[in-house]
Order: C-alpha cells, then sequence, then structure tokens
C-alpha cells in the first residue's frame, strides 16, 4: 500500500489555490480577520480601515457612480469585492469598475478599473498589486496615496508591468485614459 503524502525534508511554505482559499474561508479560517486576499498562492490579512482611508474611498466612490449614471455606462462600482486574477491570486481592491453582474468574486476579464486607496501600502500596492494587476491584463490601475495627496494612474499593462503611469496632484481632474468621457473632480476627495 502506497501513500499518498508528500515527505517534507526541510520546512516548506504551503501555497494555495483560490479554491482552497474560499474552501478554507466559506469554513471560518480567516473569521478572525477584517479582510483576507490572496496574492500569488499567500493569504494577507489586511489592515483594519479607519476614517482616513474610508472617506476618500467613499467620495470617490461616489464620485465615480455618479459619473458613470451621468455617461449612460453600463459599468458598476463595487466597493472591496474579491476579483479572481488568476488560479492563485484573488486580491479585494479598495474600488472595482466591471459590467460583471454574478455572484461570487468578479471575473478579471470584466474589470476596466481598480482603485487601491494607499495611507500605509503604498510599496504593496505600487509593488506587487500593480504587477498582479497588469499581468492579469486589468486596463488601468489608479493609487490614491494619501501622504502625498495624489492619484497614481497606470496603464497599458502587461506581463512586465503597467508601461504608463501619470502623476496627478488631487485637486485636478481625473481622466481615465481607458473609459472614454470618465473624468473626476479630486478636489474633494481628501480635506
Amino acid at each position: 500500500m502506497t501513500s499518498s503524502l508528500r515527505v517534507v525534508t526541510s520546512p516548506e511554505r504551503v501555497w494555495l489555490s483560490v479554491e482552497n482559499f474560499l474552501l478554507l474561508n466559506d469554513n471560518g479560517a480567516f473569521a478572525a480577520y477584517t479582510k483576507t486576499e490572496l496574492i500569488d498562492g499567500e493569504v494577507t490579512g489586511v489592515n483594519a480601515h479607519y476614517s482616513e482611508h474610508a472617506r476618500p474611498k467613499s467620495r470617490l466612490i461616489v464620485a465615480l457612480v455618479t459619473r458613470l449614471e451621468q455617461m449612460g455606462s453600463d459599468l458598476d462600482v463595487l466597493s472591496s469585492v474579491s476579483v479572481r486574477v488568476n488560479d492563485d491570486s484573488m486580491p479585494a481592491p479598495d474600488i472595482v469598475l466591471t459590467r460583471y453582474r454574478g455572484d461570487g468574486a468578479v471575473p478579471v476579464e470584466s474589470v476596466a478599473l481598480v482603485v487601491e486607496v494607499s495611507d500605509t501600502t503604498l510599496d504593496r500596492d505600487l509593488g506587487r498589486k500593480s504587477d498582479l494587476y497588469a499581468a492579469a491584463g486589468i486596463p488601468e490601475y489608479w493609487v490614491l496615496d494619501l501622504k502625498e495627496r495624489r492619484m497614481l494612474m497606470h496603464e497599458h499593462p502587461d506581463a512586465d508591468g503597467y508601461h504608463g503611469q501619470l502623476d496627478v496632484l488631487l485637486g485636478e481632474t481625473l481622466f481615465s485614459a481607458t473609459i472614454e468621457g470618465l473624468e473626476i473632480d479630486s478636489a474633494g476627495l481628501v480635506e
């Protein structure tokens, strides 16, 4: 009789698939955390969000919803929803613009724009997450940098990352590079 168990001779990390992550999550394994994400097979607990993060995020959501309605767009604005970008990553960006109307995680191919609001996570948002979103082909990625009071707007994704970045100081108008007609007055996002 042969065993199907692997013999581990030295410590190694165990990487999860999205399916295993969902199974663990659905059975309460991450209940002690406010929010978790799966990035490259690794489960990450995300910091609690306080008013300095939530306020500009909420204001940006309202501005996006209002402008998309004015444009007659079929895009929905979702907050902190999980996006399945590949078989071992399912991040939960702060804001997602999508045409997806189903249940469960948002499929990456339906995503038009992702936004992360960054107060303490700028290195991660501009590094690992940016690379992940670009490799998945998300057409546009914005990072609201609260400390520097600017929006970092990325476009032209491929497997090597985004190949266009525009830094816009808050107070100026934000123009989407990939969603025609989407422009947001950023003056009131951060006080």
